[in-house]
């Protein structure tokens, strides 16, 4: 156990030393949960009594999605390139060991950043009517299957690439899957296709969480989940470590 914990030490701060890193899995949130709660986003007939009702789900999501695929996603195609998976998955850690505690070092900063989104969404009038469970279970599936968008892509691709194309999933993600704003102010074309990506699916099925519906039923958990089992699937069967 000792030697998952220390390497699960480090992996957490290696994360934490990249000035980018941090911006995007903390700080990128937080702001826009901030800016975009004072501005007028929704129409009278939303459903939503404030923004923040609207934005709380989604703003957990995005930053569920820069740590699982973006942060992930990013170091792990840098260790791949210069070694350092093929040399720590030779060693006595072990590979199996490496993965858990890569696993457990995503989960330990997801837990911050879900109490920091959390803390300040209430701190700007946020009230969830829905239970806490459902959300953990959708946030849980949620991780999984952008994890499998990281490791998919870090396992594939040189470190460049996985960089480049990392970020830029992200911000498609962020625009046009109903994060920030509904996905019925996009042109229709691109709604229909948004509605059946991973980040649609996340941010509306904690938003039914939180509303207090019964999400693990709906139609938005049922696609996410889908979409955890192929990616997961996809890259435990493409990646690779040199």
């Amino acid at each position: 156990m000792k030697p998952i914990l220390a390497q699960t030490r480090m992996e957490m701060l290696l994360t934490l030393r990249r000035g980018e890193s941090f911006v995007v899995t903390l700080g990128i949130p937080l702001l826009f949960l901030v800016f975009f709660s004072s501005i007028d986003i929704l129409d009278d007939d939303s459903g939503y009594d404030a923004p923040i009702d609207f934005l709380a789900p989604g703003i957990l999501a995005l930053a569920i999605i820069s740590t699982s695929m973006v942060s992930l996603g990013i170091s792990t195609g840098y260790d791949r390139q210069y070694g350092s998976l093929k040399l720590l998955g030779g060693s006595p850690l072990g590979r199996q060991r490496l993965l858990i505690a890569k696993i457990l070092s995503v989960v330990a900063i997801e837990i911050v950043q879900i109490s920091l989104v959390i803390g300040l969404a209430f701190a700007l009038d946020w009230s969830p009517a829905g239970g806490l469970l459902p959300g953990a279970i959708v946030l849980l599936i949620g991780s999984v299957a952008f994890a499998g968008i990281g490791l998919l892509m870090a396992g594939t691709l040189r470190a460049e690439a996985t960089l480049a194309l990392a970020n830029g999933a992200y911000i498609v993600f962020l625009l046009i899957s109903g994060i920030i704003y509904p996905l019925d102010k996009l042109p229709d074309a691109i709604e229909r296709v948004s509605a059946a990506l991973p980040a649609a699916a996340f941010g509306d099925a904690l938003r039914t969480a939180f509303a207090g519906d019964a999400v693990l039923t709906s139609q938005d958990f049922f696609i996410l989940c889908a979409w955890a089992v192929v990616l997961t699937t996809w890259a435990a069967r493409r990646f690779k470590w040199e």
